[in-house]
């Protein structure tokens, strides 16, 4: 058949241009490359060659089929010098399944329509994250990109503002919490593939909703990976071209850590991460375990420790996304509380706009969980609030659920302090709590699937959210929802918990209470006061410290009766800021307080 090697065309993969496409191929130890697929009816005996590119002394092998069009399957082979072998494209755009052909993607297939999406700023980001198979799954099936489409409505009603996807990259096997990917530039096939994925962004964007990606370049696969070994070479039993071959290699998640200081594999990296960036409109990017690029056990910082070419491709990757689009939110789970991880790759750091925070859900778990109202810590969950020491204010995701801690051997939060009575009063009362402490600690909050309605199994990738519990603790959604609205200043009386200003007005260990000021310039319907209570007690009475005198308005009580007929406390009240001094204020108030219950108070005069 007919085709031009090397291709006069750029990019790598497979490439749909000028009547046929482009396949391009890094193998530098390969002594010839193949392309085999239904553009040649699978005719091993009539592949298209492809040459080196430039002179002949390349790495990287191409040529250009005519003919060859989107939808149609095929594989490179591979002479190593011992054998050939077949491999999907490192840069396959969708894939029949992870251990299936490599499909010839077109990019500019889908249809974006005219809608203009803006992703919001840092301080209005509220994050729901969800895992695709489960979020929206019927119990029969798992779920798609196209049936979490339909749970679209609920996300945009709750107020979210930004939808974390967990891993949906092709991976081994049917079910898989995503942070194994055998392919890093498709979307698993099982989800709807490439054009499923862009159609759920677009939804999103429609409903108000920006969309990040959880992307893992600590380690690659490990099962199904066609990377491995790629071109036949490979040295200490390592994995080849594409990974570390020496101690380097060796993660929690097997010996597939990409080689970080060899160009071609961070441009690999790189482009995957561009990929979601540029061509699937992501708004973000959240960075699995970056721990483990870091440092070859995740967590230790001693000389024979450090991957130093892991840091530098970090703050690489983090400047050339914040120089191209610096709109584009840059997570990182680091979860070493380390503040360098947010500075500037030019002040010595990585370049994240934020990480997760550790120093946050642990402490504040803790005390939400104790058995005994004696052995919370108010100091800790007062120094957890603050998250002094761990960077700016907008540098941290504050959350009580997540992926991980909901899984792995811990549970929900409603069923930790109620363990098979997880609707129980206690439960609902507690969670509470918690989702208040998240939404006014200064930083970018978060909640995950189903926090909203108490689902109360841990995390399981093949069991579907039970939807049924939206609809039986709607109250508790309706908390949520308005605490969401307050957080993000939605009614234009609370902007002080989109600010950076934070303080605590009281510690009562004895007590269990906490009091928070929150601010961003002071002011009326800027200054926010938080309080909580993190004890049976009943305050019919309780005098406190407000930071200005006047009318002072309870936006949110969490004991309000309109979340759940068992709780006793009122909707909103006002209060008079004209008591005695006390907690460093010049003036006080007198408000009410019920049990493992918080108000919200915002400066009215």
């Amino acid at each position: 058949m007919d085709f031009t090697a090397p291709s006069p065309h750029a990019g790598m993969g497979a490439v749909p241009v000028d009547a046929g496409v482009t396949f391009r191929v890094w193998a530098p130890h390969a002594t010839q490359v193949w392309v085999i697929g239904d553009f040649n009816g699978w005719d091993s005996g009539n592949n298209p060659v492809l040459a080196r590119d430039g002179d002949g002394s390349s790495e990287l092998w191409s040529v250009h089929v005519p003919g060859a069009k989107a939808g149609q399957e095929y594989q490179f082979q591979l002479d190593t010098g011992s054998e050939v072998v077949w491999r999907a494209d490192p840069y396959a755009r969708q894939m029949t399944s992870s251990v299936g052909n490599s499909v010839v993607y077109d990019p500019a297939g889908f249809d974006w329509g005219g809608h203009e999406f803006r992703m919001p700023e840092w301080d209005d980001v509220v994050i729901y994250e969800l895992h695709i198979g489960t979020f929206s799954g019927d119990g029969q099936s798992r779920g798609s990109f196209d049936s979490a489409i339909h749970r679209l409505d609920h996300l945009r009603d709750l107020g979210v503002s930004v939808i974390q996807v967990m891993p949906p990259f092709e991976y081994a096997g049917d079910i898989s919490w995503g942070y194994n990917p055998s392919h890093m530039f498709a979307v698993e096939s099982g989800y709807g593939g490439p054009d499923a994925f862009k159609a759920f962004i677009k939804a999103a964007h429609e409903h108000g909703m920006a969309v990040i990606v959880d992307v893992v370049h600590n380690h690659i696969g490990p099962s199904d990976l066609d990377l491995w070994r790629f071109d036949g070479w490979h040295e200490n039993d390592g994995g080849g071209i594409y990974f570390y071959n020496d101690h380097r290699a060796q993660t929690p998640w097997g010996a597939t850590r990409p080689d970080y200081g060899r160009p071609e594999v961070r441009g690999f990296l790189r482009d995957s991460a561009m990929l979601w960036l540029e061509e699937f409109r992501c708004d973000g990017l959240r960075f699995d375990a970056t721990g483990f690029i870091r440092s070859i056990h995740g967590a230790t910082w001693d000389e024979g420790s450090v991957i130093e070419d892991g840091n530098d491709y970090l703050a690489w990757l983090t400047t050339e996304v914040r120089n191209a689009q610096p709109w584009k939110l840059l997570i990182a789970e680091d979860l070493q509380d380390d503040p360098g991880v947010t500075q500037l790759p030019e002040q010595g750091g990585l370049g994240f706009h934020a990480q997760w925070d550790a120093g946050f859900v642990h402490p504040v778990r803790k005390a939400l969980t104790e058995l005994s109202d004696e052995h919370r810590d108010m100091g800790a969950v007062g120094r957890a609030i603050l998250g002094e020491g761990r960077g700016p204010a907008g540098t941290r995701v504050v959350y009580t659920e997540s992926h991980d801690e909901v899984a792995n051997g811990k549970t929900r939060l409603p069923e930790a302090v109620a363990p098979g009575d997880a609707d129980s009063w206690a439960a609902k009362k507690r969670a509470a709590l918690g989702f208040v402490t998240v939404m006014c600690a200064p930083g970018i909050p978060m909640l995950f699937q189903g926090q909203e309605f108490l689902e109360d199994r841990w995390f399981d990738d093949s069991v579907a959210l039970d939807w049924g519990k939206s609809d039986l603790h709607d109250g508790i959604v309706a908390l949520h929802r308005d605490l969401i609205q307050l957080r993000r200043n939605a009614d234009h009386v609370s902007r002080g918990l989109r600010g950076a200003g934070a303080s605590l007005l009281r510690v009562d260990d004895d007590a269990k209470l906490l009091a928070v000021h929150r601010w961003a310039e002071g002011g009326v319907h800027d200054d926010t006061v938080v309080v909580l209570n993190f004890s049976t007690r009943v305050h019919d009475a309780l005098p406190l410290g407000l930071p200005f005198p006047g009318l002072w308005k309870v936006r949110f009580n969490s004991d309000s009766p309109h979340y759940a007929p068992e709780f006793g406390g009122m909707d909103a009240f006002d209060v008079e800021a004209d008591g005695p001094a006390m907690d460093g204020c010049e003036q006080s108030a007198v408000l009410m307080l019920g049990p493992y219950s918080a108000v919200v108070l915002t400066r009215e005069a």
